[in-house]
């Protein structure tokens, strides 16, 4: 649960409030200002809303995109959609069996305060892995979302496109375009149902449970973060500068709560804190790859609502050691998160490397206190 991004923005705060007068004599130009003041942008964080809930989904998936094929295949499913962040942010559970076989996946939705857009993070559990943000709004009740990715060694424009969602059967397709946008080949469509309060308990079971096909068998340390499931207390201590020459340390008093995801083989983990330098938010989304028997750690924050780049790595005689690349300040260096002690007061640092990981500079101390057994609220 690493802040790598906040340590650095607590850090200039103080600096950035004092140095930009210019911003106090800009609020000064009265009348002709406000005249000239850009329209107000619409406030879409609780646009998807409408999607938190349990469902039955009905699919069907263009078997060869791009090929000219017209083959569909179709298979039902369920999904779970719960709020984080007050609904600022979602994690949805899908699963499906169908002729393609078993699929287990999820969507991160995080919504950014600043550019007033959502972005959506794809995952499965076969991979564990997430792929690069789908990001766009929704206008009249349309959400459209673009990416632009690799898909069978061609560069790629993708759109994800969500109608009906002022109704308990919304629409979703997602098409592929090879030609700048100029036309679209639709090749994956989902119509979904919402479920009755009793459906719905038991749909949430069968997404949060250890039991159903996805989650009997787990590879070795599928299983490392369970210590990590429940309520905490969060005493942290954070280096005001780090990578500085600092010896300045900051407190922080918070409280975070951890859930399962796909039976424990993912979690999501949430923090909320307050220290001198303001309040923190912010999230990670744990997946494992059950095929290199590594874990990878996507941390955000709600005034950012943008993964970073993922700390990956494994747990070895009770010790996990993540690391990850990272440009922070437009300097290129190395971030390593070290657990230990799960099994009894979990124990994470953060630390900083910019000789290649010859020597490492710990910036960022969690131990953390169990306060109860109820999980997460996803607050």
């Amino acid at each position: 649960m690493s802040l790598r991004r906040i340590v650095i923005c607590c850090a200039i705060w103080a600096v950035g409030f004092f140095a930009q007068p210019g911003q106090i004599f800009a609020q000064q130009g009265g009348a002709a200002g406000e005249q000239n003041a850009a329209p107000k942008v619409r406030d879409g964080q609780h646009d998807f809303d409408f999607e938190l809930g349990s469902w039955k989904i009905h699919l069907k998936k263009l078997d060869h995109p791009l090929t000219g094929s017209n083959k569909w295949v179709e298979f039902d499913g369920t999904s779970v959609t719960r709020k984080v962040w007050d609904a600022r942010a979602q994690l949805e559970q899908f699963e499906t069996d169908g002729p393609v076989g078993h699929i287990e996946g999820l969507t991160l939705r995080l919504y950014n305060p600043q550019s007033h857009q959502w972005s959506l993070y794809w995952a499965t559990s076969k991979t564990g892995t997430i792929g690069i943000p789908t990001v766009g709004e929704f206008k009249d009740g349309v959400g459209e979302f673009y990416d632009h990715e690799e898909i069978n060694g061609r560069m790629t424009l993708v759109r994800f496109l969500w109608t009906k969602t002022n109704s308990d059967s919304p629409h979703f397709e997602q098409s592929f375009s090879e030609d700048g946008g100029k036309t679209w080949e639709v090749n994956w469509i989902t119509d979904q149902t919402r479920v009755g309060d009793e459906a719905e308990k038991k749909a949430a079971q069968q997404n949060s449970s250890a039991a159903g096909t996805g989650t009997q068998e787990v590879a070795s340390g599928g299983r490392d973060f369970d210590p990590l499931i429940g309520s905490w207390k969060l005493p942290t201590r954070r280096l005001q500068q780090p990578l500085s020459g600092s010896t300045s340390w900051l407190d922080l008093q918070g409280t975070g709560g951890c859930s399962k995801v796909w039976g424990g083989r993912a979690q999501l983990d949430t923090i909320e804190m307050d220290g001198s330098t303001g309040h923190i938010e912010g999230l990670t989304l744990r997946l494992f790859n059950p095929q290199t028997h590594q874990w990878s750690l996507y941390w955000a924050n709600s005034r950012i609502a943008k993964l970073d780049p993922p700390q990956v790595g494994e747990f070895k005689d009770g010790h996990g050691d993540f690391y990850a690349q990272d440009n922070i300040d437009g300097r290129t260096i190395l971030v390593r998160y070290d657990w230990t002690n799960l099994t009894t007061t979990p124990h994470f640092e953060q630390s900083f490397s910019d000789d290649g990981g010859k020597t490492w500079e710990v910036n960022w101390i969690t131990d953390q206190t169990r306060v109860g057994d109820a999980p997460a609220s996803g607050k």
